[in-house]
């Protein structure tokens, strides 16, 4: 899953958000350098990624935009959840919703901006600036997206037929996330009662 995702599903703890988006720029033993609760944050985001890669609405999904971007695929398809949840209207029940989400998100980071890892503290900026968690309701806001991933991403010389197959399926790769979502949120839940409360 992408940012939007990994914020809802820290449930409003606020070192578990940070850990749980820093995670992707924390390699290795560096993570033991963060306190305990930033730590279940950073191994949550993980044990979400495990369970999102092997899912199989999640495997159907990808194969939507495998012809345009091959083992890419799931990283775009991160991206193409994050829409959906934006506007799952289960979860976020207006855009002001999303909006709120969005802005106590940012709040809570700017907090812990001094720990942030290198990678994070580039993209912090432009995360809040262009607003990402708000604009992923939109189909532009995903367009940039895969538009930027696909600049970050070796092999990849632009995102365009992938976001052509992204419209072209739409629906489809909609019920793949309406059948995933539920499921991991039932998971993380059951995770963090267990192990990150």
């Amino acid at each position: 899953m992408n940012y939007l995702a990994h914020a809802y599903l820290s449930f409003s703890q606020p070192e578990i958000l940070v850990g749980n988006i820093i995670s992707d720029f924390i390699k290795g033993k560096k993570q033991y350098e963060y306190s305990l609760a930033i730590q279940k944050g950073i191994q949550l985001h993980r044990a979400i990624d495990i369970f999102t890669d092997s899912h199989l609405s999640t495997k159907e999904a990808r194969q939507y935009l495998k012809p345009a971007v091959g083992a890419y695929s799931g990283a775009f398809i991160d991206i193409a959840f994050d829409h959906f949840l934006a506007t799952d209207i289960s979860i976020f029940k207006s855009e002001t919703s999303l909006a709120n989400f969005a802005i106590d998100t940012y709040t809570i980071l700017e907090g812990y901006e001094d720990c942030f890892p290198e990678g994070f503290k580039i993209r912090f900026p432009s995360m809040k600036h262009h607003n990402w968690l708000y604009n992923y309701q939109f189909k532009l806001g995903i367009e940039n997206s895969f538009a930027s991933l696909s600049r970050r991403a070796a092999y990849l010389s632009t995102s365009e037929e992938c976001f052509q197959l992204f419209e072209n399926h739409y629906f489809a790769i909609n019920n793949c996330y309406k059948a995933f979502f539920p499921e991991l949120k039932e998971y993380v839940i059951d995770l963090m009662g267990r192990k990150f409360s």
